[in-house]
This record gives C-alpha cells, sequence and structure tokens, in this order.
C-alpha cells in the first residue's frame, strides 16, 4: 500500500524510547528518513521515555561494569556493536561505543527532551543527545552536559541548567515508563501512530511508511 493523498489532519507519531538505546537511534534516522520522502503527510511528533536501565544510579556507572552487568563481559558486547556500528554506518551514524567511559542514567536527559517539547525543539534535542552519547562519547547524565546540548539547540543555559538541579518532571519520566510497560510496550524503539497503530524495532523506512498509510486511509474513512 502506498497512498500518496494530503492528510485531513495530523498524524500523531509518539516515539517510545531510551537515549542510552543505539537501536533507537538507528529508528529515529529512519523515521526522520520516511517522513522526508513523504511531505504529503502531516505528522507531530511526541517523544516518550522508556528506561531499559530504571535501576541506574542517577550518577550513572563505569562503562566496563555495566557491560559486565548487561553482556556479561566484553567480548559480546563487542560482538553486538560491531554489527550496530555496521548498521549505523549505512544510516550516517558513526557509533564510537570505544569513546564511552560511563553509561548514565537517562532520566534527567528525558527531562531535557520534555523541557525542549515547550519550545518546540524536542526532536532537534533527541538527536543532539543520542549524537553526543553515542558519536562524541559524552556523558549525557551529567548536568553540564545536557545543558551544553540545550544551548547548543537553542535553549537557555541558566534556566536549563536550573531546571535539571531540580526534581522536576522526574516523577513524569517514572510514569511515562511505567505508562509504556502496562500498554505492553516491552523494548524499544516503539512507534504509535494515532495512539492506534504500535510496531516496534528499528524498522526500514518501507515499513514505518506502510504503517502510515494505513493511518491515513483509516483518518480519511472515519
Amino acid at each position: 500500500m502506498n497512498v500518496h493523498v494530503p492528510s485531513p489532519a495530523r498524524l500523531g507519531i509518539e516515539v517510545v524510547h531510551d537515549l542510552v538505546c543505539p537501536w533507537c537511534y538507528l529508528g529515529l534516522r529512519r523515521l526522520m528518513r520516511t517522513l522526508r520522502r513523504r511531505p504529503d503527510l502531516l505528522t507531530e511528533i511526541a517523544w516518550r521515555p522508556f528506561l531499559l536501565n530504571p535501576d541506574m544510579p542517577r550518577a550513572g556507572m563505569p562503562r566496563a561494569d555495566y557491560v559486565v552487568r548487561k553482556f556479561g563481559g566484553e567480548e559480546r558486547a563487542r560482538r553486538l556493536y560491531t554489527s550496530i556500528t555496521t548498521i549505523g554506518r549505512m544510516e550516517g551514524v558513526q557509533f564510537r561505543f570505544d569513546r564511552i567511559r560511563r553509561t548514565p542514567s537517562s532520566v534527567d536527559a528525558h527531562r531535557l527532551v520534555s523541557r525542549a517539547a515547550a519550545y518546540g525543539r524536542a526532536t532537534e534535542v533527541v538527536e543532539a543527545l543520542y549524537a553526543a552519547h553515542f558519536t562524541d562519547g559524552r556523558d549525557i547524565g551529567d548536568i553540564h552536559v545536557l545543558t551544553d546540548v540545550a544551548v547548543a539547540c537553542g535553549l537557555d543555559g541558566p534556566a536549563t541548567r536550573d531546571f535539571l538541579a531540580s526534581d522536576a518532571e522526574v516523577d513524569a519520566v517514572h510514569g511515562d515508563n511505567l505508562r509504556a510497560h502496562r500498554l505492553g510496550i516491552n523494548g524499544v524503539p516503539c512507534f504509535v501512530i494515532d495512539g492506534r497503530h504500535a510496531i516496534a524495532g528499528a524498522q526500514e523506512p518501507e515499513v514505518i511508511e506502510r504503517l502510515l498509510d494505513v493511518a491515513v486511509v483509516e483518518a480519511l474513512e472515519a
């Protein structure tokens, strides 16, 4: 199905993701590629938090310790990262897992995305956070790093730093994570179209496009 007709209303796309998930970074790139080739569609993206490591200390942990806890050892992690790096190159993503020294809690990064949404800059901030973590190896659990990202995306530095230094929106992040699990979302990325259609995984643009077309047809028939 490939219905190229104007949508009568915006299609809401909820992206359930975690900012420390490499597959989510790939999913973001593929979603953006899909939307660029479908300028006939009016879409509105909402970024929803998912915590792959809900018990991660807010200060994060050394990457070596995380790899052992998550994968059982460096060798298994290296095989997985090699595979992801290869796929990333095809999407224009430069994964540099060797630069990552700490695995952060993603709670504060999700809070920053929520704040950026109020200024219409959420998608820009999401992309910048993924690049900061996976390409530059920066600690996106660090308030100073997060503030730098915010400023680079056009947000006010002192106001952002004050926001991140508080506990504002912390409960909201955990609440959204719990909501995702209650909806049966156990893996990310997950794309939810107009609250009715969902597809999980870093899907190819053709797959995402078919789901969007289904939502368009249903909107026209409603």
